[in-house]
């Protein structure tokens, strides 16, 4: 395994994030490697767009949410593929990680927002006009 040298300032921030991520310290070090490579994207479409998560497997996938439905995937094995809605994403990512059982899936509440705190469901900024 190969080893990197930080200081204790970032030693500490790293241990604290995995802690509250419950993840390695490798694995918040390869996701702040992950967002670096979102560098490339359009910046208007990220900022527009409302990054978002899902839990599925033991896997982590992260997204980015556009009203009124759209999602667009951001990292893992789905990776910039975008979906017509939440509901189409979530099941994507069903059968990607088991694709033995039913995907049928409320994406509204599959995704998560990925605002640092608490657990936020999408639904709770689902436009009222929003198709599933």
């Amino acid at each position: 395994m190969a080893t990197i040298e930080v200081d204790d300032g970032t030693k500490r921030t790293v241990s604290f994030a995995a802690r509250m991520a419950n993840v390695t310290e490798g694995e918040i070090v390869r996701r702040l490697i992950a967002d670096s490579s979102l560098a490339g994207e359009d910046p208007t479409e990220r900022e527009n767009g409302v990054p978002i998560y899902a839990d599925y497997e033991g896997h982590r996938t992260r997204a980015l949410y556009f009203a009124p439905a759209r999602v667009q995937i951001v990292d893992g094995p789905l990776k910039g593929k975008s979906f017509k809605t939440p509901t189409g994403a979530a099941r994507a990512i069903v059968r990607h990680y088991n694709p033995r059982v039913n995907d049928n899936r409320n994406g509204w509440s599959f995704w998560q927002i990925d605002n640092g705190g608490p657990r936020v469901w999408l639904q709770s900024i689902r436009p009222t006009n929003a198709d599933d």
